[in-house]
């Protein structure tokens, strides 16, 4: 017999709470074997408990993001063997950039539910892929971890349609300065 997947879900909705254990529980090589509804509760289970993959939402508490802390915070602890995937209805670009920064290895929104099963094997199997979900956005982000802190400054500012006199006078820099740094910015990007 193979393996069985031990996850532990960290949801507090109720509803999600039933659905995926009921849904993940059908699967013969996946088990949950722990549903935590805070972050608290989520980091003392692994303490005592043998956890392979945690599906983390990302709003636990009156919206706080504190999934985000928990999956920074398991990340960094090197005696913990477990993979997190976030699992949210957030489909906010930043959330998604913070969640791979704070050591979550995949994101997926509640919404496309059906794809879950696959990603905890895949996660488990140490060969994930990122989901639609996140891909995008990643994709886009990858490049821009090329400019230096005020070259993306100057890119984000672009991006939300100032001007190189408005970027100048919001920045206290010259407009030479800031055509200098449009200029590395783009034989960075669009090389």
């Amino acid at each position: 017999m193979a393996s069985i997947i031990r996850v532990m879900l960290v949801e507090d909705d109720e509803f999600w709470q039933q659905q995926l254990s009921s849904d993940l529980n059908k699967e013969e090589d996946i088990e949950v074997v722990k549903v935590a509804t805070t972050k608290l509760e989520a980091l003392d289970s692994l303490q005592t408990m043998e956890i392979d993959i945690i599906l983390m939402d990302i709003n636990l508490t009156e919206n706080h993001l504190d999934g985000l802390d928990a999956a920074r915070d398991i990340s960094r602890n090197k005696e913990l063997k477990s993979k997190v995937i976030m699992l949210t209805s957030l489909t906010d670009y930043e959330v998604i950039i913070k969640s791979f920064q704070n050591g979550a290895i995949n994101y997926i929104t509640k919404s496309n539910f059906h794809d879950i099963v696959k990603c905890i094997r895949e996660a488990y199997a140490e060969k994930s892929s990122i989901h639609s979900d996140a891909a995008s956005v990643i994709r886009h982000e990858i490049p821009l971890m090329l400019l230096t802190p005020s070259e993306r400054e100057i890119y984000d500012l672009r991006e939300k349609g100032y001007n190189k006199t408005q970027m100048s006078e919001l920045l206290h820099k010259s407009v030479n300065t800031i055509k200098t740094q449009l200029r590395s910015i783009r034989s960075k990007l669009f090389k």
